[in-house]
């Protein structure tokens, strides 16, 4: 996490909180698990109760399911307060708000009256699907994605900057070849069309009447297959980038210099010299108590 968490006191307190917020004992992976089913099935019921069929038939069970969930991730919000030393770090975090935005709107029925005309809110509870997030950090896997997502950050905004100049200079020259009765009204109409061009959805909506312009429009709709794997290259580059750096180690072997070894590798894939420097190769030991043999 980028910000630091600490348990509030010894005891009880210590115990939840390496249950809430770790992932290395049995009891924080089943927590973790439990956890997730409970926000997988919360998100359901709210897309479910969407639907006007299921609302119908099954309204009341989402009803009181939507409480039972609310009532759950209360509770385990207060967990979460109770355990640490210092809640406002926990609280002014982005988990921390979606926490609290999560089961903000079933109270807000209670407290506001009226509220539930405010049908925008109780989609505010369909964040609670980020929390998943949160727990990614908790996983090896999850942590190597998020390493690599923040690795290739500045490769896929400079990516998507130069996407957006390309976009904004073929609507701009749409804008000029292209009459207004073919939807080209103004440049950012123009820009919307070579977006739904560029990434070859093709809606149909606003269509060139011109020749050059359906030229131009195929040469955009060619730039979009080609540029199309930028991005999952970028990205898969970087996740291999975060495997090879979680599993091999940067310490050159003392004997030979090789530096391509697995983490838990204790002895040189090369010439065979212990690697920990730090403590007696175990050989040297048995070849010591061998010598003192008579």
């Amino acid at each position: 996490m980028s910000f630091q968490l600490s348990p509030g006191a010894e005891g009880l307190r210590t115990r939840l909180f390496h249950i809430i917020f770790e992932s290395d004992t049995p009891g924080a992976k089943a927590f973790d698990i439990a956890l997730i089913i409970a926000i997988l099935i919360s998100v359901a019921v709210i897309l479910l109760d969407s639907v006007d069929a299921y609302a119908e038939r099954f309204g009341h069970i989402f009803f009181y399911l939507e409480w039972a969930f609310a009532l759950i991730f209360s509770l385990e919000l207060a967990v979460r307060i109770y355990c640490l030393e210092r809640p406002t770090i926990y609280l002014k975090s982005f988990y921390g708000i979606v926490d609290v935005i999560a089961i903000l709107p079933a109270w807000l029925v209670l407290l506001v009256p009226g509220a539930h005309g405010l049908v925008i809110v109780r989609i505010l509870r369909v964040l609670r699907i980020f929390r998943i997030l949160r727990l990614m950090e908790f996983i090896g896997e999850g942590r190597l994605l998020l390493d690599a997502l923040k690795r290739s950050l500045r490769q896929i905004l400079l990516f998507f900057s130069s996407i957006l100049m390309v976009v904004t200079l073929f609507a701009a020259l749409m804008y000029t070849i292209e009459s207004p009765e073919a939807g080209f009204t103004s440049i950012p109409m123009s820009m919307y069309w070579a977006i739904v061009s560029m990434t070859t959805v093709g809606y149909g909506d606003i269509v060139p009447a011109t020749s050059l312009g359906k030229a131009i429009t195929m040469i955009l709709m060619l730039m979009g297959y080609s540029i199309i794997a930028v991005p999952t290259g970028v990205f898969s580059a970087q996740v291999i980038r975060s495997i090879r750096e979680d599993r091999y180690s940067e310490e050159a072997c003392p004997g030979c210099g090789h530096d391509r070894h697995e983490k838990r590798a204790r002895y040189c894939l090369r010439c065979g010299t212990w690697l920990d420097e730090d403590s007696e190769d175990p050989r040297k030991k048995d070849e010591h108590k061998n010598e003192k043999r008579p």
